[in-house]
Formats: C-alpha cells, sequence, structure tokens
C-alpha cells in the first residue's frame, strides 16, 4: 500500500478526530468549578478504598464504574479540574473511533459521516467536558451497538462474548441502563432466532425467573411517593426536546426542559432544521430495510419506558438518561444520509447540518463549551474569600454541606453550621422521622409553610448561631439560589394553589422557607454588612454590631 493510499484512506477520519478533540478542549477550564453532580463524582473517586469508598458508591442510585474508572484516571494524572474533565475528554474521543467502526460495519461513507456527526455533536461534546459518566456511557453504548452488528453479521463466540462485556459494562455505569440492555437483547434474539432458537428460549427463560424475584422490588419503586424532584414535573414535551438536543446545537434538556416545546426561545431555524434533517434521513433508513427498523425499534421501546416511569413519579426522562440510544440514533440517521442517491441533495445536507452546529459552537454564546454552571461549587468560596470574615466567624450553609466545598476552601479557621438536605427535618420541626418525610414529606410540613411564626425552627438558630455570637462577629449565610428563590410572597402563592404546589419539589419549597426565615431572624439582631450574588449562588454577610453602631 503506498503513501498516498495510505493518506487517502486515513486521511478523513483524522481530521475528524483532530477536529472533535479540539472542540472538546474549548473552554474546558470552566472558573466557576465543579458543580454538584461533578463534585460528587470527585468526592467518591477520591476516597480510598480502605475509607469508605464502597460505602461512598453506595450512597449514590448510579453503578461503580465510572467512579472506578476517574480514580484511576487520578491516580495518574492528579486531582485538578482540568485533568478530570480530561477524563471525559479521552473518552469522548475514543467514541468517535468507535462510530466510525460502526458506520463501516454498512460502507466506508457511513463510517465517515457517523464519526463526523458524533465530532460536532453539542450534546456529546457538552458531556466530554462533564466530570460524569456519559461520555464513557456513550463510548460502551457505540461499543455494544458495534458488537450488537457484528453478532447478527457473523455470529460467532467472539462476537457474542465482546457483545456481552460492553453491554455489562453499560449495566455497571448507569443504573437505567438496564431498559436499553433489556430491549437490545430483545433484538439480537429476534434476528438471531432461527439459528439459536433453543439457546434463546433458555436465555429469556432465566431472564423470565430473574424479573418475576424483582417483580417487588419493582412494585416499590413505582409505588413509593418520591421525596424530591429536582426537575419538577413530567411533561410530553421533554421527548420533543430528547430529539432537538441530541441533533441540534442548542441544548435545551441539560436538567428542566420547559413544558410548551413550541417556546419562543428555541423555536428557531438553528433548533428546527439539524433535528428535521437528522430525523429526516432516519426515517430513509428504515424505508424497507427490516434489520434497520427492529434496531429503532429498540429506541423507541427504551423511550416508552422512561416516558411511563416518569408519568408514575420517578422522572427519569433526560436527554442524559437515555444517551445509551444515542450511537443507534447516530447511525440511523448517516446510514439513511449515505444512502440518498442524488449527490447534490446529500453534499447539500452535510453542508447545511454541519455550518448550522459548527457556527453555533463557535459564535453562540451558550454553546455546548461555552455553557457555565451557575451551580459551580467554587463560586461561593471565592465569594467568601472576598469578604473579609474573621476567624471564628460562622460560616452557614444552607442546601449543601461543607464537605461539597473543601476542594475550594478550608473551613478550619471557621464555625460552620450547616442546614443541608441530610438534616433539616431537625431544623423544621421535631419531626425527624425521614420515613414519613420520604413517603409524604410534603404533606408534613405545608403547615409549617403556611405559619408566619415557626418557633422551633427559631430556637433552632438561636441555639446554633445566636447564642454563640459576640459583637463584633459575623454570620456569612451561603444559599443555593436555584433550590430557595421563592420570597414569602411567592411562597404564599404555591401553598394556596393545589396544583402549583404538588408540582413544587419539595427541597425548593423546604429550603425557600429556610432562606426566608433565616434572613428574617438574622435582620432582627444583626446587621447586613457585605451582600454577593453570581451565578445561582448568594452569600450575605451579617454582623453584630456593637450599641454605637460600630464593629
Amino acid at each position: 500500500m503506498g503513501i498516498l493510499t495510505i493518506v487517502k484512506k486515513y486521511l478523513p477520519i483524522s481530521i475528524i478526530l483532530v477536529l472533535g478533540l479540539a472542540l472538546r478542549l474549548i473552554c474546558i477550564n470552566k472558573p466557576d468549578g465543579l458543580w454538584n453532580d461533578e463534585y460528587v463524582s470527585w468526592m467518591i473517586a477520591a476516597t480510598p478504598f480502605s475509607h469508605g469508598f464502597i460505602d461512598a458508591v453506595k450512597s449514590q442510585c448510579h453503578m461503580p464504574f465510572y467512579y472506578l474508572y476517574l480514580k484511576f484516571f487520578m491516580t495518574f494524572f492528579g486531582q485538578s479540574d482540568l485533568v478530570l474533565r480530561l477524563s471525559s475528554v479521552f473518552a469522548g474521543v475514543l467514541s468517535l473511533i468507535v462510530m466510525y467502526l460502526v458506520g463501516k460495519e454498512k460502507d466506508e461513507k457511513t463510517g465517515i459521516l457517523c464519526a463526523g456527526f458524533s465530532a460536532i455533536s453539542s450534546f456529546l461534546i457538552y458531556y466530554s467536558q462533564e466530570v460524569r459518566f456519559y461520555s464513557v456511557l456513550f463510548l460502551f453504548s457505540a461499543l455494544g451497538l458495534l458488537y450488537l452488528i457484528k453478532s447478527v453479521k457473523h455470529p460467532n463466540k467472539k462476537n457474542f462474548i465482546l457483545y456481552a462485556i460492553f453491554n455489562s459494562l453499560i449495566l455497571f455505569t448507569h443504573t437505567i441502563g438496564f431498559v436499553f440492555v433489556f430491549f437490545n437483547l430483545v433484538f439480537l434474539s429476534i434476528n438471531l432466532f432461527k439459528q439459536f432458537k433453543k439457546s434463546i428460549i433458555t436465555l429469556w427463560c432465566s431472564i423470565a425467573v430473574v424479573l418475576l424475584g424483582l417483580t417487588p422490588l419493582v412494585i416499590r419503586i413505582f409505588t413509593t411517593q418520591s421525596f424530591s424532584q429536582w426537575w419538577g414535573h413530567f411533561s410530553i414535551s421533554k421527548i420533543g426536546f430528547l430529539f432537538t438536543d441530541y441533533f441540534s446545537p442548542l441544548l435545551t434538556n441539560l436538567t428542566n426542559a420547559p413544558d410548551n416545546f413550541l417556546y419562543a426561545k428555541t423555536l428557531s431555524l438553528i433548533m428546527i432544521i439539524p433535528t428535521i434533517i437528522a430525523i429526516g434521513c432516519i426515517v430513509k433508513s428504515l424505508i424497507k430495510n427490516k434489520f434497520n427498523i427492529l434496531l429503532f425499534l429498540t429506541t423507541v421501546l427504551s423511550i416508552i419506558v422512561l416516558v411511563l416511569a416518569s408519568i408514575s413519579g420517578k422522572l427519569v426522562f433526560i436527554t442524559k438518561y437515555s444517551i445509551e440510544i444515542y450511537p443507534i440514533l447516530i447511525y440511523l440517521a448517516c446510514s439513511g444520509l449515505s444512502s440518498i442517491e442524488n449527490k447534490l441533495l446529500k453534499n447539500s445536507l452535510i453542508i447545511l447540518y454541519s455550518m448550522l452546529c459548527l457556527g453555533y459552537i463557535f459564535l453562540a454564546p451558550y454553546s455546548a463549551p461555552k455553557i457555565r454552571r451557575a451551580e459551580g461549587q467554587k463560586i461561593p468560596t471565592d465569594i467568601l474569600r472576598q469578604i473579609n470574615l474573621k476567624q471564628d466567624d460562622i460560616i452557614l450553609l444552607e442546601y449543601y454541606p461543607a464537605n461539597r466545598f473543601t476542594k475550594y476552601f478550608d473551613f478550619s479557621d471557621y464555625r460552620v453550621v450547616e442546614i443541608q438536605k441530610g438534616n433539616f427535618p431537625k431544623y423544621l420541626s421535631a419531626n425527624t422521622d425521614y420515613s414519613k418525610i420520604y413517603k409524604s414529606g410534603k404533606d408534613i410540613y405545608k403547615e409549617i409553610f403556611k405559619t408566619n411564626k415557626n418557633s422551633y425552627f427559631e430556637n433552632m438558630l438561636q441555639k446554633d448561631i445566636f447564642d454563640n455570637l459576640k459583637t463584633g462577629q459575623s454570620v456569612a449565610v451561603v444559599v443555593l439560589n436555584s433550590v430557595s428563590f421563592y420570597s414569602p410572597q411567592s411562597m404564599a402563592q404555591i401553598i394556596e394553589n393545589d396544583d402549583a404546589y404538588n408540582k413544587t419539589p419539595l427541597l425548593f419549597l423546604v429550603f425557600s422557607y429556610i432562606k426566608n426565615e433565616t434572613f428574617n431572624e438574622m435582620l432582627k439582631t444583626l446587621s447586613i454588612t457585605n451582600f454577593a450574588q453570581k451565578g445561582n449562588w448568594t452569600v450575605v454577610k451579617f454582623t453584630k454590631l456593637n450599641k454605637t453602631g460600630l464593629n
């Protein structure tokens, strides 16, 4: 093979890899630090095996593989925020190679399209910069798809083993991965039933026995009232936002998609045109292609299950939670695009799609690599350094405990009081029965929210703060606005409206109430000497002044 032949063969994929890497390195060193979920990733990965690593993993709702991967990465390269983000970049770039191989199972052109699409995907770029497992999960899903196709085309032991390994890694990375893996197995079974009838019947009989044994757990999950839903209630618009997040450069459903899909901000050409192109290509790939139709059904059925779970009160229908289906959608879109016979039409669609995606990435202030999480844990610590706290001043943390900030701040010189997700019941009332709160938290607290005076909460503040405060000392209150943003007037309106009350997450109500009551009590005896607001954080410094009003 001559040099020119080699260059011609590998140049397109090489350019795509360089482009994909470059896009994932834009603005990667986020100045606001890790946000909550990322911070948890670091906390768990940084925990030594001998000092609670297993317990730390158990405390989360997700599986352990990613934390092991991140721990391995940290061991060799350190624990800076940049290094942590590069662990996701690494998985993201590897995914481009795998998607090339996935498409190549059809033909070379489809392989190049799959890699190119993945390289410029805003959704993948965003999660290739985040210290969470989604970039790794996409990689495993792409590998699972690769060996699913290989297993159908060439059903041999090697392909089956690799298929099983990568699907197992999906299960050990993401809790909701079992939904996708289940339908993935259904797809494989349908395609290979004639060849391996007895083995497949045995397999599904075994799965049926396992599922039967898990029935009580499933019933419990779907019948238990949710304690807190960060993302609020489910709306049908989230299905539409799933496809626009995957196929347009404008990301909407990262956390909380609006109830109305056709809301003004996102009803734009940049959002709609790439999505229409991609969906049109998917439809093209399904025409007279039984294999692609069945493959597409695995994504449809996965979506239906997540929708049903969300309707039942377990809001799991968020784009990132469905990332396992994304390699399939990319493959189908690119397969359909490559099969368009009209070269002018095909090339025009490729150019238009690429221009819209790349143009938005480079020119828009809120493109995927430029998105800054307003919840970054470093933001309040930077403020705390600027407000001139003295030794033994009090730092009151509302919503997160101190260990969520210790990567960026040393609390050892101050007295720390925490009213956080894990202990707020003891501040609000004498009832600290967490089992009751998890079942009917809103019912327990509704009367407290309605009361203008909560003597129990006032006494707790007195005991933990005011009793220990001397003249000249300060209290710095750190508030996360995204969960404590309702004014007393807004709270009253929500509480009086049953529909609004039921839709509002409990933690939003709890910490809005705590913030309002805290500020009210502080202002009775203390003076505001500093106020700062940045991102989703507010830090207020209250100082106890002497009788002359001087420190």
